[in-house]
């Protein structure tokens, strides 16, 4: 099965700088840049573009809650109509940049707090599926969740990301958190591979639970991203989907 590893860019806003973006590209497959609505701003929105297309590297759109301070990281309660158009505000602004650039599409992939909802909340996955399904390009989520049962049911195709560089519960599920520490670039590059090989997850309590693998997340925000990248493509070399 052949491997992408995807990285959330893109998310400087301003003067404000998040990760370093032109460091982790030349390691990864995919970048889901983000749409103004939790980080970015059309200046980086246009220059991640144009960096991920200097490296042939997807990319996608990834979009949120409308919440910049709080980077997305918090949930709020909209009906679905509102969110589809939340979403599809954010992918036609990255589009246009696309198009510029002569870039395609090649996913979708929901931001924090609005991805845990989308696992979880009937109409919020719904309203996903109401702005993408005309686009026909994949959409990230979590495998066993509503990501996949809405998505898959709708004729969205559905791809199932894992999260190198977060922790799972003992039942499997996601952690998302607030902020992302410093880690072993060592133990997350032998934590995907153990995903893509083994169809395994350990949770922080040292629990196994099966898990499925179809694209490697990492995030810019981590402090030693560059390291952790390096060491997530390492790892997955026999995995590796083509450019």
């Amino acid at each position: 099965m052949a491997i992408n590893i995807n990285c959330d860019m893109g998310e400087s806003f301003s003067l404000y700088k998040m990760g370093d973006d032109a460091a982790i590209m030349p390691f990864i497959t995919e970048a889901n840049v983000a749409c103004g609505f939790h980080g970015s701003d059309p200046n980086h929105m246009r220059s991640t573009v144009e960096l991920a297309k200097r490296h042939n590297v997807k990319v996608g759109a990834h979009f949120s809650l409308p919440d910049l301070p709080g980077f997305g990281r918090r949930e709020m309660k909209i009906d679905r109509a509102e969110m589809a158009n939340i979403v599809i505000y954010q992918i036609g602004a990255l589009n246009e940049f696309l198009e510029i650039s002569g870039v395609k599409l090649n996913h979708l992939k929901p931001h924090g707090a609005l991805y845990g909802m989308a696992a979880r909340e009937e109409h919020i996955a719904h309203a996903i599926c109401d702005a993408a399904e005309h686009l026909k390009v994949p959409i990230f989520g979590l495998s066993g969740t509503l990501h996949e049962e809405i998505y898959v049911a709708r004729g969205v195709e559905f791809r199932a990301e894992f999260f190198a560089d977060l922790d799972y519960d003992d039942n499997g599920k996601l952690l998302i958190t607030r902020e992302h520490p410093t880690l072993d670039p060592k133990s997350v590059g032998e934590k995907a591979l153990r995903a893509v090989r083994d169809g395994i997850v350990v949770s922080a309590s040292g629990k196994e639970n099966p898990v499925r693998a179809e694209t490697i997340c990492i995030h810019s925000d981590t402090p030693n991203v560059v390291d952790i990248a390096q060491s997530v493509r390492a790892s997955l070399s026999d995995y590796l989907a083509a450019a």
